[in-house]
């Protein structure tokens, strides 16, 4: 009897604990969904039957005459924002509100690869960002993109190799993942991975693992969102942590500790380690004179490893989803097709057919293409801030405490019909100036972000991605295959980067060219 107590009294008291926050939305006047105990609203997110990304359209189009609907992940209310206006201000107007993104779930044990750029909140992000953004200046992009070129130029002869005959059909997904992956290889890490040869070269493995959520991985994300303290010690990355971190160290072991002249990522952070301890005014603490304190934080070999594996990570899945899904839209619709080959074979044979710097940025129909692709298919499907004091919301009267996240459903603005006319439509030239108001979209378009923590690495991701594209395109013509989905299913697992399920494989059929791409 006294065991059937105990076991009674536990359930009641795990009852109590996952309900706890459950009035939190009501008591606001903010509609949402009936949540249920411990899950809140994410059971089909943690059971991988819909990615957050689909939680999120599903959320902002079931309430459509709200500006915020309310959300319970496991127990922590979250807010999905639906109003451009409401967007602006927690991007850039209030900012200083919703600095942190949140996604580390206890606040003082972070594992050491998330104490990343992207991950970092607070004064680590700062200084993080602060020293970090003279890496992405153009004189530093222009230098690394020969290192672009030369992968791009193999991703076109390894295309052409593949296609012995007039038609081959082949996974565009997995091209261009294994494209982006040789490009982070040697931009990242200074390294000849050659994924496009090899298909089970260890830096493909490395791809896959980081992006590859296996059961453990969804246990480990349940136990920390639901019971943050008592699990904050397992770890998201265990599976790659050592191989990163042993990776980078190994490479600055073999340059010396010391830049290398090469041009690369690590090369750029040993030179920002030789600057010295990072120092800078805090965003967290305040003195009482109302200054800010002063931080600091040593660019030790933990933190390098941590940046080298986001840089490898968001450019890899962001990248290789994005220019996928451009081939993908372009196989459906030729006469696009046309038009982005046309403005590619004339470009080139103004840069004597070498594709440059200069070339890539000449490039506007295709970057248009590309732009749309990422409006129809975002990699990030949504943005996620996280309330760092209390905040109230004048457009609706609604206050909000510290610690409580807002999510930004991008897929959901991109294809709402009141920001986008047809949106269903792959339609390029929706982003030519005269038709594209890039102030009016500013808060509805957001495929990199907003604000002081856009994606710092925008403009190299677009470089890379756009060469990518028109390498194949300049030689190739894409179409649907036997097996290819008109409409790609988005893979479940999918978390912050969406994917879609099962490849996009298309037809790759060789262009009879007068004057080719040497």
């Amino acid at each position: 009897m006294i065991t059937i107590a105990i076991i009674v009294v536990c359930l009641i008291a795990l009852y109590f604990y996952g309900t706890r926050t459950f009035k939190y939305w009501e008591t606001r006047g903010v509609k949402h969904d009936k949540p249920i105990p411990l899950l809140g609203n994410n059971a089909r997110n943690y059971l991988i039957q819909k990615s957050m990304t689909e939680m999120a359209v599903e959320m902002y189009w079931k309430y459509p005459n709200e500006k915020v609907v309310g959300f319970y992940r496991a127990t922590s209310p979250e807010l999905v924002i639906r109003d451009p206006e409401i967007v602006k201000r927690i991007l850039t107007t209030d900012f200083m509100y919703f600095y942190p993104r949140g996604l580390n779930p206890h606040k003082t044990v972070i594992e050491p690869l998330m104490r990343n750029l992207f991950f970092a909140d607070g004064d680590l992000w700062r200084l993080l960002r602060q020293r970090m953004t003279p890496v992405f200046s153009t004189a530093k992009l222009r230098a690394m993109f020969p290192l672009i070129s030369a992968r791009a130029e193999r991703l076109r002869a390894t295309l052409t190799a593949a296609v012995d005959s007039e038609v081959q059909s082949l996974d565009a997904r997995d091209i261009m993942a294994r494209y982006t992956t040789d490009f982070i290889g040697s931009v990242g890490f200074g390294l000849d991975s050659d994924s496009l040869s090899d298909e089970k070269s260890a830096f493909r493995k490395l791809g896959v693992d980081i992006f590859n959520i296996t059961l453990p991985g969804v246990i480990i994300i349940m136990l920390k969102d639901i019971f943050p303290e008592t699990f904050k010690h397992l770890r998201y990355m265990y599976r790659v942590e050592d191989q990163v971190i042993s990776l980078v160290n190994e490479i600055q072991k073999q340059r010396n500790y010391e830049p290398s002249g090469r041009n690369d990522f690590i090369d750029l952070l040993l030179e920002l380690k030789k600057k010295g301890t990072m120092v800078g005014e805090s965003i967290e603490r305040i003195k009482s004179d109302g200054t800010p304190e002063i931080t600091s934080i040593d660019m030790d070999a933990e933190l390098i490893a941590a940046q080298v594996f986001v840089f490898f990570a968001a450019g890899f899945e962001t990248s290789s989803s994005a220019t996928s899904f451009t081939l993908h839209q372009l196989a459906y619709h030729p006469e696009v097709q046309k038009k982005v080959q046309d403005e590619v074979d004339k470009v080139l044979l103004k840069h004597n057919n070498q594709l440059t710097y200069d070339a890539v940025k000449e490039m506007t129909y295709l970057e248009w293409a590309f732009q749309e692709g990422m409006r129809m298919f975002p990699s990030l499907g949504f943005l996620v801030r996280q309330c760092a004091r209390k905040y109230t919301f004048p457009e609706i009267n609604v206050s909000i405490d510290p610690g409580v996240a807002v999510l930004i459903p991008l897929q959901a603005l991109h294809m709402d019909p009141q920001y986008f006319d047809r949106p269903e439509e792959f339609r390029p030239e929706r982003f030519h100036p005269d038709e594209f108001d890039s102030k009016e979209k500013k808060f509805i378009y957001l495929p990199f972000g907003e604000g002081p923590r856009a994606c710092i690495g925008a403009r190299l991701g677009l470089m890379q991605s756009i060469a990518g594209l028109a390498a194949i395109l300049s030689r190739f013509s894409v179409e649907p295959g036997p097996n290819t989905l008109r409409h790609p299913l988005v893979e479940p697992k999918s978390s912050i980067v969406q994917s879609v399920k099962g490849g996009l494989p298309l037809i790759f059929r060789k262009r009879k060219l007068d004057n080719p791409l040497k």
